[in-house]
């Protein structure tokens, strides 16, 4: 498949100057930047016969540049938003995650041969490699409900499926009127969806700006029959398109969607998805005879026509990256949209939970009248997970899994957090979210469990895990033989309340283990809170039981020391289990029950799936927690966290609050103090 015509940068040519005469090219620093990126260096001023000149695609602004183009030969290059744009719409201020950059065109103007419909007319689209990443790439959208903009909430209610789907666009759109259409044309498209379905439902999908009431759509009330309804609500389009019997446009993104779900969609204008077999085209294009499958579409207009940009490493990215970046986003804005009110929250973690979850609206601290404050404002309510027995009702909040560089007893702000609204995945009494992401992860599709399998090797590569803390050289004098690590916890810790029956203390897990395992080589390794003097769980005769402490160690060189785990509810059991270390348990931590562990607690019967390594950490890693980057200060994909966490020298708190951990691991016993 043929390179981009528009990455001058990749293909290490000097920067074209592209000669501007509209103000958002300036003033909007992710354009020129993306711009910069691909090889063009925005100017002003008169070009030159070498030079270029950019428009934003068929805009009221472009005549400008028109005209200039006209009186001076420079070609003109037009720029467009890239079909996956972003959460909220450019008039919120959010912006792209990719541009499209034309030099023979505009992807929507039929009466021009885009770059767009140049590649699907004459790239051979025939990489095997490419169009499986293009089946699996519209698999994660569907999957994570992503659109062109996807502020959208996807547990809204769907209308009841058996309709006919009718989308409307704003009056004046450039891709309306370059189709030659209007209101006319949108009345005779409705016409003909009645006449075709005379006994189904008819939606009629209002676009977003003219539900926001930023511009006018070309349905009105009185052009509706009385079995037929606007559809205005925030609802996913892929929701709406799963229950359509059929979907009418004439030139609507989500008629490409419309493809990409499964459907023929009919259609009335010429856009870029029109002409190639998969649609039932009222306005056909002559020149375009091509029969293309979904993959092939998707290829052209979403891997080799777009340039894609990562915010968090300020380079142009694959549009997977690209994916991940509006996955993280999305998920971010549809869970805090209606904000929080938030309960059980010590004083120094506040600014890290505003960070977390107050982007799109604060977060009020409350306690007693928490419920009644998160009723009366429609916000909802989050508990850390230790206090939610004051709350019962509230989502749970706690430490995700990559959690840091520097301890949480020691005030170091989390890169990760989980919200749990079923329960907490350290207490096996009830099910948690993570425990039916677990239960579901065997069924993911082999993109999702390859994406794990490579985030786990970044993961061991960077020698990472839950806080990072320790040094990497262990001692070079320990015994031979089979060797086991036996991981000490923080005894008064509630996966240790509330996970184990009958091993509590560290004392009586290495107890516990030398009775089972005589010859072997015991190590104990320390919590770190407990080493800090934070937290309760000190061992002061642990070599009448190991034959070694190891002091300081951190968990990955711990870990790599030993042949097998014997834990109690460890998340080092999960760190070994991904290092491919057995791994037997004493309690019933997250990751035991489901095939993947030596398990001597009671068993617990409800856990029947038997997922692979990589299937559970998919739950464990990416699909449950919640990540921040602290560096851009935005939502993250998991990549992104193992990236700074790999490059972090410290992550630490601030000095002041040290004192305060101090003080904290004096009164641990009396957490009420701190909420």
């Amino acid at each position: 498949m043929r390179q981009r015509p528009n990455d001058h940068a990749a293909a290490g040519t000097p920067p074209r100057r592209l000669f501007v005469y509209n103000g958002g090219f300036l003033t909007k620093p992710r354009i020129r930047r993306i711009l910069s990126l691909a090889g063009y260096e925005v100017a002003l001023g008169k070009p030159a016969k070498d030079d270029l000149i950019g428009v934003w695609g068929q805009s009221p602004t472009s005549p400008r540049g028109e005209w200039v183009a006209e009186h001076t030969g420079a070609p003109i290059v037009r720029v467009e938003d890239a079909f996956l744009r972003s959460v909220l719409t450019g008039r919120d201020g959010e912006p792209p995650v990719g541009l499209l950059i034309d030099r023979s065109g505009v992807h929507f103007d039929p009466s021009t041969v885009s770059d767009l419909e140049r590649i699907l007319t004459e790239d051979p689209l025939d990489d095997t490699a490419v169009l499986n990443r293009a089946k699996a790439a519209i698999e994660r959208l569907r999957r994570a409900e992503l659109s062109k903009y996807s502020a959208y909430d996807p547990t809204a209610p769907l209308p009841d499926p058996g309709y006919v789907l009718v989308v409307d666009q704003t009056a004046g759109d450039a891709s309306v009127t370059a189709s030659r259409a209007n209101r006319n044309r949108f009345r005779e498209m409705l016409f003909t969806a009645r006449e075709e379905h005379p006994t189904a439902r008819i939606l009629i999908k209002v676009h977003p700006e003219t539900r926001a009431g930023h511009r006018p759509g070309h349905y009105k009330p009185e052009d509706l029959d009385p079995d037929m309804a606007f559809v205005d609500a925030a609802l996913s389009p892929w929701g709406l398109l799963e229950g359509a019997l059929a979907v009418y446009t004439v030139s609507s993104q989500l008629g490409f969607e419309a493809i990409l779900s499964g459907h023929r969609p009919v259609v009335f204008g010429q856009p870029f998805y029109a002409g190639w077999g998969l649609s039932d085209d009222r306005d056909p294009l002559d020149r375009r005879q091509r029969k293309l499958t979904r993959a092939q579409l998707f290829v052209g207009a979403m891997i080799l026509y777009p340039t894609w940009y990562c915010p968090y490493r300020d380079r142009l990215c694959t549009l997977e990256e690209a994916i991940d970046t509006l996955d993280a986003r999305a998920r971010a804005w549809r869970e805090d949209r209606a904000g929080w009110v938030a309960s059980g929250m010590r004083l120094w973690k506040r600014t890290p939970l505003q960070q977390f979850y107050g982007r799109y609206r604060k977060l009020r601290f409350a306690e007693r009248r928490a419920t009644a404050i998160a009723a009366k404002d429609q916000r909802r309510h989050m508990v850390w997970a230790s206090a939610a027995a004051d709350h019962p009702d509230a989502v749970r909040v706690e430490d995700g899994f990559l959690r840091s560089r520097g301890l949480g007893a020691d005030l170091t702000a989390p890169l990760s957090l989980v919200t749990d609204p079923t329960g907490i995945y350290y207490d096996p009494s009830a099910p948690s979210q993570l425990e039916i992401l677990i239960e579901n992860s065997a069924d993911l599709p082999h993109w999702a469990t390859h994406r794990a399998e490579r985030l786990i090797a970044r993961v061991l590569r960077a020698k990472l895990g839950k806080y990072n803390t320790g040094t990497e050289t262990g001692p070079a004098d320990l015994p031979q033989g089979r060797r086991i690590l036996v991981p000490g916890q923080v005894e008064d810790d509630a996966s240790i309340r509330l996970g184990t029956t009958d091993v509590r203390t560290n004392r009586d897990l290495l107890i516990k283990v030398r009775e089972a395992n005589p010859a072997a080589v015991i190590l104990y390794k320390p919590h770190p809170d407990v080493e800090a003097g934070l937290r309760i769980g000190a061992v002061p005769d642990a070599l009448d039981h190991a034959d070694a402490v190891l002091d300081g160690l951190s968990a990955d060189a711990a870990i790599g020391l030993v042949d097998e785990v014997w834990t109690m509810t460890s998340t080092i059991g999960f760190e070994a289990l991904l290092r491919g270390k057995k791994v037997v348990t004493l309690g019933s931590p997250f990751y035991a029950g489901w095939g993947l562990t030596d398990d001597h607690a009671m068993p617990l019967t409800r856990r029947q799936a038997r997922p692979t390594i990589a299937q559970m950490a998919h739950a464990v890693l990416i699909d449950y927690p919640r990540y921040f980057d602290p560096v851009s200060g935005e939502p993250c994909p998991p990549e992104v966290a193992v990236e700074r966490l790999s490059s972090a020298a410290s992550m630490l708190g601030r000095p002041a609050w040290r004192l305060v951990a101090k003080v904290q691991g004096l009164f641990a016993s009396y957490a009420w103090i701190w909420r």
